[in-house]
């Protein structure tokens, strides 16, 4: 079976059509037997090591916390909601809730240790509250906005407008053509250091028109095919990446110096070997944490 990509596999079921009634989301909080994730500085509460979890408080931690932290939905399990709270005010967290066995961990680093489940839920937690801490105020006539739907959108206290949660969308490709395939070093990037090509979908563009444009722009090529293979929710800030192949009609590359610092053709046995042989070859390709390591290493094996 094909290794899980991490951020994904999210278990709580997000209550979608509990959630749109305030009375719902009230009576859960009355009834104290919610969870809470606590979040300091868009780190996440986790234990740490070969059994690696995040760390879940029960609902006597509100008490240890600002009266206006902000509780948000991020959905129920067997029963039980589960939100993720905000409480970087706090100057040392970890006193203040009695906490010994765990700590702030960055999800980057802890992402690929924590069961998979767990590192669903923490893509979720985090990007919402990313979200939340940058629509404070409303888009279209500045007054401040308020939560709603237990964090499923913000409303304008002033003119009413609803602001949403919502990812960015990226296309993330590995460009290929016959046994070889195209893959990028980024600007600042250490040398040797290679992934798949990616870019920020644009107003009115499909999948297919995204990346055929950002291939097109940062590396010269002509995209004729493309084939979606798998996505990924990135939580840095609030990503969706959609991996895909495209197969390119020349091979002559003419990098953007504005977007790339180079690009370079790979076999697919180089490839290959950067994964099981890491030290026979002069490059590298992502850790495991990014869909660029798991869409580069199913091309080479020809899935």
């Amino acid at each position: 079976m094909p290794e899980r990509i991490p951020f994904s596999g999210n278990p709580l079921d997000r209550a979608a059509n509990l959630r749109r009634e305030e009375a719902w989301v009230e009576e859960q909080l009355r009834a104290g037997t919610y969870r809470v994730l606590p979040f300091w500085r868009l780190q996440a509460l986790a234990r740490e090591g070969e059994a690696g979890e995040l760390l879940w408080l029960d609902a006597a931690v509100r008490e240890q916390l600002a009266e206006d932290a902000e509780l948000l939905l991020l959905g129920v399990h067997e029963g039980v909601p589960h939100f993720v709270q905000d409480i970087s005010a706090l100057e040392d967290p970890q006193t203040a809730l009695g906490v010994t066995d765990a700590a702030f961990a960055d999800a980057r680093r802890i992402a690929t240790a924590l069961p998979e489940g767990d590192a669903g839920i923490l893509a979720h937690a985090r990007a919402l509250l990313e979200w939340h801490s940058r629509h404070r105020f409303c888009g279209s006539c500045g007054a401040p906005t308020q939560v709603s739907w237990g964090g499923a959108r913000r409303v304008c206290t002033s003119c009413g407008a609803e602001h949403f949660p919502g990812p960015h969308a990226v296309v993330i490709m590995v460009v290929w053509q016959g046994d070889r395939c195209l893959l990028g070093r980024g600007r600042g990037w250490r040398p040797g250091s290679y992934s798949a090509l990616a870019g920020f979908v644009d107003l009115g563009e499909t999948i297919e028109e995204a990346v055929a444009r950002e291939v097109k722009e940062e590396v010269g090529l002509t995209v004729d095919e493309v084939v979606y293979h798998a996505s990924q929710p990135w939580p840095f800030p609030m990503s969706l990446m959609i991996g895909c192949f495209a197969h390119v009609v020349d091979d002559e590359i003419d990098v953007d110096p504005e977007e790339l610092a180079e690009a370079r053709w790979f076999t697919r046995d180089e490839i290959r070997r950067a994964y099981e042989a890491p030290g026979e070859v002069d490059f590298s390709v992502p850790g495991r944490i990014a869909i660029a390591h798991h869409l580069i290493r199913d091309w080479s094996a020809g899935t």
